[in-house]
């Protein structure tokens, strides 16, 4: 091969091609990043209009429980049914009573609908070959009609952990000078065994509020004479959500247990 002899000669530099691909490049950047804002502002203002119930936990660990039939029957069982529990003392019923007041109120408005169910957690179901008759005579007094609507307990220190940890109470069951301190607040459990909560949009932008359903709360807020800004009280307004959220999982099919 023979050597190269000849001169190297520079590019010639064209300014007019460099400034039209930098020109072409910085439009490309431009765009882009317009198109990325606007796919983050869509998300962010879908996700602040988002009120699909939220996920805060599932019933993984089935639970065998003792109904006022006094037969055995495990959680697993409601799998395919929109349910709502609360736990409850027999021995101090004003403790629960403002939460089993909108327990009978749903129970009332979902008469017709069989795939709609509710579970009362007893804690203080006495000396266990009482506890079958005790649940019995709790359910008759309420009107709480099997197969929709359980009165069930099981041995207490297990109960009482499944509440907190499961169903994600705020606090386990304990007794001070005497009395029960428990949460007595609605919990609502998907067709997939999927502990749900209610999501509020923000009416002034933000991420959207997530709330359970804490009647006593609410109540509280009623005596302190916090405005709602509607003319019902925060209990109404409450309850009017816990409905509302109830009918959405009602609608939910995908995932919900009965595939």
């Amino acid at each position: 091969m023979g050597k190269f002899t000849g001169e190297l000669v520079p590019a010639v530099r064209d300014e007019k091609k460099i400034r039209r691909t930098a020109w072409i490049l910085a439009a490309f950047a431009i765009v882009g990043g317009v198109m990325i804002f606007s796919a983050y502002v869509i998300k962010a203002n879908d996700s602040r209009n988002d009120n699909r119930p939220a996920y805060v936990g599932q019933l993984f660990q089935n639970l065998a429980l003792v109904r006022q039939d006094a037969q055995r029957n495990g959680l697993d069982e409601l799998k395919g049914k929109v349910w709502i529990m609360t736990a409850v003392s027999v021995s101090q019923p004003e403790s629960c009573a403002r939460s089993m007041g909108v327990l009978k109120s749903l129970a009332e408005k979902y008469r017709d609908n069989p795939d709609v169910a509710f579970v009362c957690m007893v804690i203080d179901p006495g000396p266990p070959e009482n506890a079958a008759k005790i649940l019995a005579d709790e359910a008759a007094k309420h009107g709480a009609v099997l197969p929709r609507w359980w009165y069930a307990t099981t041995e207490p220190a297990i109960l009482h952990k499944y509440l907190k940890d499961k169903f994600r109470l705020g606090s386990l069951p304990h007794r001070e000078e005497g009395k029960w301190v428990y949460d007595s607040s609605l919990v609502l459990v998907d067709r997939g065994l999927k502990i749900r909560r209610a999501v509020v949009p923000q009416q002034r932008g933000g991420p959207p509020y997530v709330t359970g359903f804490d009647f006593d709360q609410a109540a509280g807020w009623d005596a302190k004479r916090i405005k709602t800004g509607t003319p019902r009280n925060h209990v109404e307004e409450m309850q009017l959500l816990l409905e509302k959220t109830i009918d959405q999982l009602l609608n939910e099919t995908v995932n919900s247990g009965k595939s």
